[in-house]
């Protein structure tokens, strides 16, 4: 009993470090594991309605033109047709593994549940951003190199 008691003020001690953690460093989960211990913690995020302003990355050169914004007038946004593929996480979004590499996917391409559609970057570790299911790519909603925020649409799949 007393040795419950032990592991107990324990435990309560490293989830309170784990939620400190979260709050210095905006973590939306934090993990960790010792022996047959292991705690997760979580926070959800939302999202107020103030613009947020990001500055924007130099282009290169040979850039391809960025996706156009979005209208904010609620009277010209179209419906769109299709499946938002949303960001699971903050990061900033590329469409390729690599500078020099080929984008992973383009507008008009078929592809498989489960393949790779873009990567997001989060906390310097590359997020892979999968087909929810087999389809056709009508759009890509973000620019190469563009910060992004949880749940912000990145991909339009088509049936």
């Amino acid at each position: 009993m007393a040795d419950d008691k032990k592991h107990a003020e324990i435990d309560a001690a490293l989830v309170r470090q784990l939620a400190e953690i979260l709050n210095e460093t905006d973590l939306t989960e934090v993990e960790v594991e010792r022996g047959e211990l292991r705690i997760r913690v979580a926070r959800e995020i939302t999202v107020n309605a103030a613009p947020v302003q990001y500055a924007a990355a130099p282009a290169p050169v040979a850039a391809a033109a960025a996706p156009a914004a979005m209208p904010s007038d609620p009277a010209t946004i179209v419906a769109r047709a299709g499946e938002e593929v949303k960001s699971p996480m903050v990061g900033t979004a590329y469409l390729q593994p690599s500078p020099e590499a080929p984008a992973f996917v383009q507008p008009g391409d078929k592809v498989k549940k489960g393949q790779t559609l873009l990567i997001v970057e989060a906390m310097k570790t590359m997020n892979p951003i999968q087909a929810p299911r087999d389809g056709v790519v009508a759009d890509i909603l973000v620019g190469d190199a563009q910060p992004v925020e949880f749940g912000e649409a990145l991909v339009l799949l088509e049936a």
